[in-house]
């Protein structure tokens, strides 16, 4: 499934995945390919993806202050949010946060 994660300033970013956990107002909840359709609230918390054996995806380098573009596969990544939603339809997740930060 394809995932964008998007802050109000910047997207921090995009690529497929293979599932996501997110922290859900009632608790956490995990996302896999061909979930059905949701809209959900997200509360503050840790944000835990996994990328696809292909491993193509970009994101926000906050060292270099731009996006770069990696192939690495299977690896999971980390990072925080305030808050915010997430949308999924047809294998497109589109998360919406604010306060991302840590993405590793």
């Amino acid at each position: 499934m394809n995932i964008s994660v998007l802050t109000p300033d910047r997207t921090i970013f995009t690529g497929n995945i293979t599932n996501v956990v997110l922290p859900g107002v009632e608790g956490s909840f995990q996302l896999l390919d061909n979930h059905a359709p949701l809209v959900s609230a997200l509360s503050g918390g840790k944000v835990t993806l996994q990328t696809t054996d292909k491993g193509e995806y970009r994101f926000y380098d906050e060292e270099a202050k731009a996006m770069s573009e990696v192939a690495t596969s299977s690896r999971f990544m980390t990072f925080t949010i305030d808050r915010g939603f997430v949308e999924v339809l047809n294998n497109e997740v589109n998360l919406l946060v604010q306060g991302a930060r840590n993405l590793r």
